[in-house]
């Protein structure tokens, strides 16, 4: 009582819906601008179980907007760092870290023990997965992304609502959207999507207000405006149209194929790091392609690689041979996985994307090289 007395003398929380926050469960997939300060406001909210879903490090480029975390754990395991603070501000919740990288393999199996997803990811990969997850399993999917000066915020996959594919149906091909790490972003920005995600999300918890349901609420930060932007379920749609089929297994697989670079029924391949480093040693080595932008060659680069940035692989289509094999690369590997799947769309017959990009290469194969 005295820990949620402020909260519960709302007449739309009260015992009952404090009851209601002690026993729901909420996965964060991603927890980093935005991750990072909905998951604070939950666990202080009370929210009974909170799961925690990201494979990355902190690092001291995070530390402008994740206030998670500090200069000392530079190096450690978000989801873990994230585990330890949310417990310490309250110890009455339950904080399971997942450290991996969710996936539309892992989407389903992730997603299913909670009642709904908060998607604060940086990718178009995880993003797509998410939904398509959310569709097939019934759950809420509180969404939000930042760009620069700009953020969105809104809420997927609820009863006779729009899901992300709705308004989005296919991710941008390569260089169309950049990433934080190409744009840039004003630190404190993600705070404020991330902080209406957790509002959004107790709403649904507590079954009061109107959420964010068929409404798309844009943040222009820069002038301090809002704008609200209505949105409908498509019928079309291929995840939650009237003519989809969500109770298939294949349904996370097959909606989420353009989202992940994948061109087939087998996807585009991904290596992991070591298998890469024993076939650079043999001898038929790859070609390696670097997407990543100028700036990021000055943290960390792979010998030999052939350097195209993202937002120029098509004008410099004709540099790269498309008989030989390719795996290409970035930073985390999202930014490849779109070029993989541009390639192989484009006649490259054995282009592959490097998993975890030269972050897992660091990780795993030459741990002198700079993490960012």
């Amino acid at each position: 009582m005295s820990r949620y007395a402020r909260q519960i003398v709302l007449p739309e929380v009260g015992l009952e819906g404090q009851e209601r926050l002690r026993h729901a469960r909420v996965l964060i997939v991603g927890v980093g601008g935005l991750g990072a300060p909905a998951a604070i406001y939950l666990a202080a909210a009370g929210v009974g179980t909170i799961g925690l879903v990201d494979a990355d490090e902190v690092a001291l480029d995070n530390l402008h907007r994740q206030i998670m975390y500090t200069t000392g754990e530079v190096g450690e395991l978000k989801v873990e760092a994230a585990a330890r603070r949310l417990r310490a501000m309250n110890s009455e919740i339950e904080v399971t870290p997942h450290a991996l990288n969710l996936t539309p393999e892992n989407a389903r199996a992730l997603i299913e023990p909670y009642d709904m997803v908060l998607d604060g990811t940086d990718n178009f990969a995880a993003r797509y997965a998410i939904n398509d997850a959310c569709v097939q399993l019934g759950r809420p999917n509180v969404h939000a992304s930042v760009y620069q000066f700009q953020g969105q915020v809104s809420v997927f996959s609820t009863r006779g609502g729009p899901c992300y594919r709705c308004l989005f149906p296919t991710p941008p091909g390569p260089g169309e959207a950049p990433s934080c790490a190409e744009a840039g972003v004003l630190g404190a920005l993600p705070g404020v999507l991330g902080t209406m995600q957790a509002v959004e999300a107790l709403k649904l918890i507590l079954g009061v207000g109107k959420p964010l349901i068929g409404r798309l609420l844009m943040v222009d930060a820069f002038a301090m405006r809002f704008q609200e932007i209505a949105s409908a379920r498509n019928p079309a749609c291929p995840c939650c149209g009237v003519s989809s089929q969500r109770s298939a297994p294949a349904m996370i697989q097959t909606c989420t194929a353009r989202a992940v670079a994948r061109t087939d029924s087998n996807g585009i391949l991904e290596v992991l790091a070591p298998d890469l480093a024993s076939e650079l040693a043999g001898p038929r080595p790859p070609v390696l392609l670097d997407v990543r932008e100028p700036h990021e060659l000055m943290v960390s680069t792979l010998p030999g690689a052939i350097h195209i940035p993202i937002g120029e692989i098509p004008l410099r289509l004709g540099e790269l041979d498309s008989s030989r094999p390719t795996v290409v690369f970035c930073r985390s590997g999202a930014r490849s996985a779109s070029v993989a799947a541009y390639l192989a769309a484009r006649g490259f017959k054995d282009v592959r994307n490097l998993a975890d990009g030269i972050n897992g290469w660091a990780r795993t194969v030459d741990r002198k090289l700079t993490l960012y």
